[in-house]
């Protein structure tokens, strides 16, 4: 089969950047008045969830030491829902890879799947919130906003997800979702939260937004009684410096490694346009992409291959690497049980791209649009084919890298992966 010449581009997004994200959190909270509020001695909570945040430990780190200068004795409470196998042990493990441990931070971590249910929302669902925070004499609630994979609404992922799905653990998260096929994402994430930051004393939250190029792009911390709006304003922030691919519309996108430290879909629907189908843009998607191949899971994932059941290819060496009971636990626990099930297989790169081309429709192979990425979080380079170059459809300015050249295989038939970091 003839595979159209590649040559690797570089996009040019938006970069607003907070160079020292350490004192930048410290300066947000120097400007609340939290010393009114804490008293000399009393705990306080602080949520770190399993999202690869830009800087996250040194932003942990300046929270810490800013609630240590108030005399607060602050914990970390991993705060992921079911993630890390749902269990103390797994998320303390998650913590640990994203470079928060009690030396780096300066707080021990306090981790437990306990709940205490709080209240009831109008709906009749238990409201659990983790039983270490619950008895916290404050919760500080910290989390990057971002569009939600799955859902739409003023308010999708951040700090008030991370008060219903990450402080509710397993438990809770299992409720929500649930209660999702019910009742729309937004009165049941309005009603939770109500009831949250009534009854479980919320102190403040630190609101990271980032850049396309995964950087820490400004960090917001304010007041509860602020959070609706705040998140609002910073949610359509976030929308506008989400990266995004050159073209609206790819025959094959190969993916180097898709985890949860990336998406909470291994790869990020808003970017591969299938919030709202797996397998196929609809007209709420920007973004429209025929067939999608994933190479490998990032370590940082742990087996998680939540989000593999999106594409429709990928390798043995990926399924190999997988954690069936960690990825069922996710899957089952989000109701997103289709992204845990396993694509065509194949032994090599080359197997999985030429089978992957038939399924493109009327399109020759070496007129195939294909665009190689590392994942959804590093869209800065990338290789793409020669019919995307002469199609004139990019949707962003893009820098030539490399001249067009052949697919290189290696001995066993792989690709080169975009980055050295990229799961090869």
């Amino acid at each position: 089969m003839t595979i159209p010449r590649m040559a690797r581009i570089r996009q040019q997004f938006p970069r607003q950047r907070l160079d020292h994200v350490e004192e930048g959190v410290i300066r947000q909270l120097e400007s609340l008045p939290l010393q009114a509020k804490i008293q000399p001695g009393e705990t306080v909570a602080i949520t770190v969830g399993s999202r690869g945040i830009a800087g996250i430990p040194l932003i942990t780190r300046g929270v810490v030491s800013h609630l240590r200068r108030l005399g607060a004795v602050p914990f970390i409470v991993p705060a992921m829902g079911s993630h890390g196998g749902a269990t103390a042990e797994g998320q303390v493990g998650v913590l640990k890879s994203l470079g928060v441990t009690k030396d780096f931070v300066g707080a021990e971590i306090r981790s437990s799947m306990e709940t205490e249910i709080v209240a009831t929302t109008p709906q009749g669902l238990p409201v659990h919130f983790d039983r270490n925070a619950f008895h916290a004499d404050h919760v500080l609630v910290m989390g990057r906003v971002k569009p939600h994979t799955m859902f739409v609404g003023d308010i999708e992922s951040g700090l008030h997800k991370m008060m219903l799905i990450g402080l509710g653990k397993h438990a809770g998260a299992l409720v929500y979702h649930r209660a999702i096929k019910n009742w729309p994402f937004e009165t049941i994430i309005r009603d939770v939260t109500d009831i949250v930051l009534r009854k479980c004393r919320i102190l403040a939250g630190v609101a990271i937004v980032e850049n396309a190029y995964d950087e820490t792009a400004l960090i917001e911390a304010f007041l509860p009684a602020d959070f609706s709006e705040r998140e609002r304003a910073l949610l359509k922030q976030a929308t506008a410096w989400l990266p995004r691919l050159p073209l609206n519309d790819i025959d094959l996108l190969i993916v180097d490694q898709i985890g949860k430290n990336i998406s909470g879909t291994g790869m990020d629907t808003n970017i591969i346009g299938r919030k709202f189908n797996d397998h196929e843009a609809t007209p709420r998607d920007s973004t429209r992409i025929k067939r999608i191949f994933v190479r490998n899971l990032s370590k940082e994932t742990k087996g998680n291959a939540s989000g593999i059941g999106v594409a429709e290819f990928t390798t043995e060496r990926a399924v190999a690497q997988i954690d069936r009971e960690s990825t069922r636990v996710n899957c089952v626990t989000s109701g997103h049980v289709t992204a845990g099930m396993i694509p065509l297989t194949y032994p090599d790169d080359r197997s999985a791209i030429e089978d992957a081309l038939l399924t493109i429709g009327w399109t020759a192979p070496e007129q195939a649009r294909i665009v190689h990425i590392s994942d959804t979080l590093h869209l800065s380079e990338m290789r793409v084919s020669e019919p995307c170059l002469t199609c004139g459809e990019f949707t962003t300015e893009i820098e030539m890298l490399s001249d067009l050249e052949p697919v290189q295989f290696d001995e066993q038939g792989n690709l080169p992966a975009i980055f050295e970091h990229s799961g090869d």
